[in-house]
C-alpha cells in the first residue's frame, strides 16, 4: 500500500514492515490489539465451548434467532479476537466493503499500487474475495490461523477467481509487512450467501473501509452494515464514490448528516469522483490518494495503529455484553419451548395413568361384555363350581365345566387392553393437540410420526395383561391356599381364583351395575374365607401394585416417544442460559 511520490517515507516495495520492526525512533513492534492474557484467553475458551456446544430445535421459537446470534458470535470469537488474544504481533487488516459496483475492486487496486484484483460490475470475484498482503505476511492467512474453516488459494500477481466461498491470496511486494487488504463481496449482492460472506470477512477485521455509491448510498442493506460498526464501535472509515460534478455538495452534505444521524458522525469520510480515468484495474490519476493516504498513516504510525486496532477490540469484546445475553435470550425461549412441550407429554401420559387406575378399581370394566359374561357365569354356577372342586375325579366329570370361566376371563383381558390402549391413544391425542400450539412443534409431531400410537401397543398391552395375571395366579399360590384349605378340597383351581380376585380388584360391587345376587357375592365370601381378611388385602395390594407397574410402563414407552423426539430436536436448557450469562459476567472481570 503506497503513498504519493510527495511522501516517500511510506512509498514503495522497499518500506519497512512497521507491524514487524522498530520504528525509526527505536519504538516497539506493533503489539496488536491485545497483549496476550492468559486468564481472557481462558475466559473466552470457555465462552466459545459454552456456545459451541448450543443447539436450537429446528422450527421451534428462537431457533432462526439463536442459530444467527450463534454464528455470529462464534465466528468473531475464532476468526478475530482469539487469533489477537493468542498472538499479539498480528497483521493489521483492513476489509473494504461496500455495494455493488461501488468500484472497491478498483480501490483497492489501486492502495496497493498494482493489480490485484479484477474488476467489474460482474467481476466472478464477487464470491471469491481477494486479500492482498506482504509474501512475508501469507502464512498469517494460512488456514491455521485466519479463518480455519474457509477454503484459500494462492496467487502471485493477479489474484483470478477462486471457487465460491474460497479465499484468494495474493501476495504483493507492495503491500507493507504487517498491513493487509481484503476485497469483499458485496454486501447487498442479489445472492444472500454473499451477505454472509461479506459480513464473515467485517467480522475478521481491524479497519473497515466502507465503499457506496451516490446512488445506492441510501439503500437499507448499507445501513445494515454502518450500524453493526456503529454498535460494536469499529474502526470505520467511509467512502462515497461514483460522485458527479453536478450536485456533488448536496450530495455529500446528505451522506453526512445520514452519518450523523446514524451515529457514525466519528467516522472518516472520503469522496470519489464519478470518473472514466481507469486502467489495469486502477485510477490513473490521483483519485484515491486521500484515502491511500489515510491508510498508509495507520500503517505506518505504531500510535495510530494500535489506537484503530484496540478500538476495534475493545468495541467487539463490549458488544458480546448484549451479543451474549440476547443469544442467552433465545437460548431461554428455545428452553421454554421444550418445559411446554415436555410438560405436555407429562401431563397426558401422567393423566392417562391415573384414568387407567381409576377404571381398574371403580367398577366401570364390569360393564358391556364383560357384565355379560359376569351374569353368565354367576346364573350357571360354573365359577363357584371351579372353585369347589372336591375330588380330581370329579374334576373330570362331564363335560368342560370352565368354558363360561374362560370367556369371562378373555372378556376381562380384553376390557382392561382395551383400556390402556385408549388411555394412550386419548394421551397421545392431547399431546399432539398441545404441541399445535407452538410454533414448529406440529411440524416436530409429525417428523417423527407421533400421532395416534404404534401398531404393536396392543399386542404388548395383551402382553402385559397376560403377565399381570400369571402374577395374580402366583400371588394366590404362594399365599398358602393349599395348606389351608387341604382339610376342606383335595383340589383347587388357582385360575379360577385369579379371576375372582381379579374381578374384585377391578371394583366388584363398588359399581351400579354389578350383579348383586347372592351367587355372585358368595365367591367373594368365599376368598375371604379361604384367604382371610388380612392375607386378601395383601394379595389384593401386590396385585394392584403389579398391575399399575406394567400399565405405567407401557404408557412411558409412549411417553418416551415424545420425549425421544424432543431430544433429537436438540433443545438447550435453562442452565445453558445461566451458564451464558456467567461467562459473560467472567468476560467483564477478567477485562
Amino acid at each position: 500500500m503506497t503513498r504519493p511520490p510527495a511522501v516517500p517515507e511510506a512509498t514503495g516495495p522497499g518500506r519497512s514492515a512497521p507491524g514487524r520492526s522498530a520504528d525509526a525512533r527505536g519504538g516497539p513492534k506493533h503489539r496488536g490489539p491485545v497483549a496476550s492474557d492468559a486468564q481472557l484467553e481462558k475466559v473466552l475458551e470457555t465462552l466459545r465451548v459454552r456456545i459451541q456446544d448450543l443447539g436450537f430445535a429446528e422450527g421451534l421459537p428462537g431457533a432462526d434467532e439463536g442459530r444467527t446470534a450463534r454464528s455470529d458470535v462464534l465466528a468473531q470469537l475464532d476468526d478475530y479476537v482469539l487469533p489477537r488474544v493468542r498472538k499479539a504481533d498480528t497483521p493489521l487488516l483492513i476489509a473494504v466493503a461496500g455495494s455493488t459496483g461501488a468500484g472497491k475492486s478498483t480501490l483497492v487496486n489501486s492502495l496497493v499500487g498494482e493489480q490485484v484484483t479484477t474488476t467489474g460490475v460482474r467481476r466472478p470475484t464477487t464470491n471469491s474475495p481477494v486479500l492482498a498482503c506482504n509474501p512475508a505476511d501469507v502464512g498469517w492467512f494460512s488456514e491455521a490461523s485466519f479463518l480455519p474453516t474457509l477454503p484459500r488459494v494462492r496467487q502471485q500477481g493477479l489474484a483470478m477467481p477462486g471457487k465460491d466461498g474460497m479465499l484468494v491470496l495474493a501476495a504483493s511486494e507492495c503491500m507493507p509487512e504487517g498491513v493487509a487488504l481484503l476485497d469483499t463481496p458485496d454486501v447487498d449482492s442479489a445472492v444472500a450467501a454473499h451477505h454472509e460472506f461479506a459480513a464473515k470477512f467485517l467480522d475478521a477485521a481491524d479497519l473497515w473501509v466502507f465503499v457506496t455509491t451516490s446512488r445506492r448510498y441510501a439503500d437499507a442493506r448499507v445501513w445494515e452494515f454502518l450500524q453493526v460498526a456503529r454498535d460494536r464501535d469499529t474502526s470505520l472509515a467511509v467512502v462515497l464514490s461514483r460522485v458527479p460534478r453536478r450536485g456533488r455538495d448536496q450530495l455529500v452534505d446528505h451522506f453526512g448528516a445520514m452519518l450523523e444521524a446514524n451515529g457514525l458522525g466519528h467516522a472518516t469520510r472520503f469522496t470519489i469522483p464519478e470518473t472514466d480515468q481507469v486502467a489495469g484495474g486502477r485510477f490513473t490519476a490521483n483519485t484515491a490518494d486521500p484515502v491511500r493516504d489515510y491508510l498508509a498513516d495507520v500503517a505506518g504510525d505504531l500510535v495510530q495503529r494500535d489506537t484503530v486496532s484496540r478500538r476495534t477490540f475493545a468495541g467487539v469484546l463490549n458488544s458480546f455484553r448484549t451479543r451474549v445475553p440476547e443469544l442467552a435470550k433465545q437460548v431461554e425461549v428455545q428452553a421454554e419451548a421444550g418445559r411446554v412441550l415436555g410438560a405436555a407429554v407429562d401431563s397426558a401420559h401422567s393423566a392417562a395413568l391415573a384414568e387407567i387406575d381409576e377404571a381398574t378399581r371403580n367398577g366401570s370394566l364390569l360393564r358391556g361384555n364383560v357384565l355379560a359374561r359376569w351374569q353368565d357365569v354367576a346364573a350357571s354356577g360354573e365359577l363357584v363350581r371351579s372353585l369347589r372342586v372336591r375330588t380330581r375325579r370329579r374334576a373330570k366329570a362331564g363335560t368342560d365345566p370352565a368354558s363360561r370361566v374362560h370367556a369371562l376371563d378373555q372378556a376381562v383381558r380384553d376390557g382392561v387392553e382395551a383400556l390402556v390402549v385408549s388411555s394412550a391413544e386419548r394421551a397421545a391425542e392431547e399431546v399432539v393437540e398441545r404441541w399445535g400450539a407452538v410454533p414448529g412443534a406440529e411440524a416436530l409431531a409429525e417428523r417423527h410420526e407421533l400421532a395416534g400410537v404404534p401398531e404393536d401397543l396392543p399386542r404388548r398391552a395383551r402382553t402385559a395383561i397376560a403377565a399381570w395375571r400369571r402374577t395374580v395366579v402366583d400371588l394366590i399360590a404362594s399365599d398358602g391356599v393349599a395348606k389351608r384349605s387341604v382339610a376342606r378340597f383335595v383340589t383347587y383351581d388357582e385360575e379360577a381364583f385369579a379371576l375372582v380376585l381379579i374381578i374384585g380388584l377391578l371394583g366388584f360391587g363398588t359399581s351400579d351395575v354389578a350383579v348383586s345376587q347372592g351367587t355372585s357375592a358368595a365367591p367373594q365370601r368365599l376368598l375371604k374365607a379361604l384367604f382371610g381378611s388380612e392375607s386378601l388385602r395383601n394379595i389384593g395390594a401386590r396385585a394392584r401394585e403389579d398391575l399399575r407397574a406394567r400399565t405405567g410402563e407401557l404408557l412411558q414407552e409412549e411417553r418416551q416417544r415424545f420425549t425421544d423426539a424432543l431430544a433429537a430436536a436438540h433443545l438447550p436448557d435453562e442452565d445453558d442460559a445461566v451458564q451464558l450469562y456467567q461467562a459473560t459476567y467472567n468476560l467483564e472481570i477478567a477485562r
